[in-house]
This record gives structure tokens, C-alpha cells and sequence, in this order.
């Protein structure tokens, strides 16, 4: 297949299906696969299992689909039946696993096998989302244990990937993304609190957060970076 490629993981919705939009119309590039679990998807991908998402870099194979970028729009804080930790005593060990599996393990396995499929020859671009209360040395308020460990463990794994990937393109940019607070249902519970300057549309953190990778360098691999392209420590 000739032209640039991007693929978005969890394309179905929120951030990700508002990034697959901006770059449809953007021109940038020429093909733009939306990979998630709904049957919208061409192949189904579930960042639980390792069996589907070697399956979804299969199909792209096939097609000779080797991407320019690959974003992972992905994320886990809450579900029906639970919701960040406030304390200690609320840890379970089955909320913490899916918190890993969903934040850190699926983002991780993705480069897995997605990486051996991006362009050699020219700048590739990995992004995953990230959060800032991933960052251990910005925690100054404690709580949420799954979610900010799930994603400090995302900001490492990204940090591995991009030592190793630089050995096979030196153009590679591997990095994590903080959106800021986005209105979605990932958020809906928790935005009470936040100024109405600081909770952006789907629209306008999608666009910030490609303006960000955008404007990245191979220098930049490895790191954590927020919607306004300040970089955030480990």
C-alpha cells in the first residue's frame, strides 16, 4: 500500500474516534484504520487479549499496511462496579489487575506487535495515552493506586520501548500523551471540581494532542508529554 498510514487503537469513541477523524480530513495521511472491539472495527482488538491483538497486526500485515503512526486512545479509571480508590482498605486485587491489564499490559503488548509493522525509512510516531497523576514524583495527594501505578508503569513501558526501537529506527518517537481532563465518560464522574477552562471537548484535546506529536523530535522519545506540549517527570 502506497501513502502515509495511521492506525488508532480504541477508535470507537471519545478521543480516539475524534483523533481518526481529524486525521481523515487532515490530508497528512492516506489511510486511516480504526481498530477498537465493536463490530465497526475491521478486525475486532481487546486490549485483554493478547490472541486479538496479534490477530488485528496480522490483518495489517496481509495488507502490506505499514504504518507512520500508530495512536492508542485507550484508558481505564472506572467501571460499573468500581471506581478509584480513595484509601488502603478499598484495594482489591482483581480491580488492580484489570486497572494493569487495560492501562499498562494492552498499551504495552500493542508496540509488541504493531512496532515491527511501522515504517523503517522515515519518521514512525507511537503514542499512548498517558495521565499526569502517573508522574511518582507529582504525587502530592496520594489515592486512585490502580490508575496512577497503571499508568506510572505505562510511562515506563513507554520509556523501554523507545531505547530499544531507537536501535532499529533512529526516527522513531515512542511517547505518552496527558489530554488533560477530557469530557467523557472516563471523566464524567470526576469533574466536578475541575474550572470549565481546564474540561476540553473531545475535539479540542484530540487536536492539541496531534499538534503535540506533531511538533516532537526522535529526542523526545521515551518521554511524557501534556496537552499543551510541556513535559511531565516521571
Amino acid at each position: 500500500m502506497t501513502g502515509k498510514s495511521a492506525v488508532v487503537i480504541g477508535a470507537s469513541g471519545g478521543i480516539g474516534a475524534t483523533v481518526a477523524d481529524i486525521l481523515e480530513t487532515g490530508g497528512k495521511y492516506e489511510t486511516i484504520i480504526r481498530l477498537s472491539r465493536s463490530g465497526d472495527s475491521p478486525v475486532p482488538l481487546d486490549l485483554t487479549s493478547e490472541h486479538s491483538i496479534d490477530a488485528a497486526a496480522k490483518w495489517l500485515k496481509d495488507r502490506h499496511i505499514a504504518p507512520s503512526l500508530v495512536f492508542v486512545a485507550t484508558g481505564l479509571l472506572h467501571d460499573e462496579n468500581n471506581g478509584p480508590e480513595k484509601s488502603l482498605r478499598q484495594l482489591d486485587a482483581d480491580w488492580l489487575m484489570k486497572n494493569y491489564q487495560v492501562n499498562a499490559i494492552g498499551p504495552a503488548l500493542i508496540a509488541k506487535y504493531f512496532l515491527p509493522l511501522m515504517v523503517r525509512d522515515e519518521t514512525a510516531r507511537f503514542a499512548a495515552l498517558s495521565a499526569r497523576v502517573g508522574s511518582i514524583s507529582d504525587n502530592r495527594l496520594g489515592g486512585w493506586y490502580g490508575y496512577r501505578s497503571s499508568k506510572a508503569a505505562l510511562n515506563m513501558m513507554i520509556r523501554n520501548l523507545s531505547i530499544e526501537w531507537s536501535r532499529k529506527n533512529q526516527r522513531s518517537i515512542i511517547v505518552a500523551l496527558h489530554p488533560g481532563t477530557v469530557d467523557t465518560g472516563l471523566s464524567a464522574p470526576f469533574q466536578d471540581n475541575v474550572p470549565p477552562q481546564k474540561l476540553f471537548g473531545c475535539d479540542r484535546a484530540a487536536r492539541q494532542l496531534l499538534d503535540v506529536l506533531d511538533g516532537l523530535e526522535p529526542a523526545d522519545s521515551g518521554k511524557i508529554f501534556a496537552w499543551d506540549g510541556t513535559e511531565i517527570k516521571p
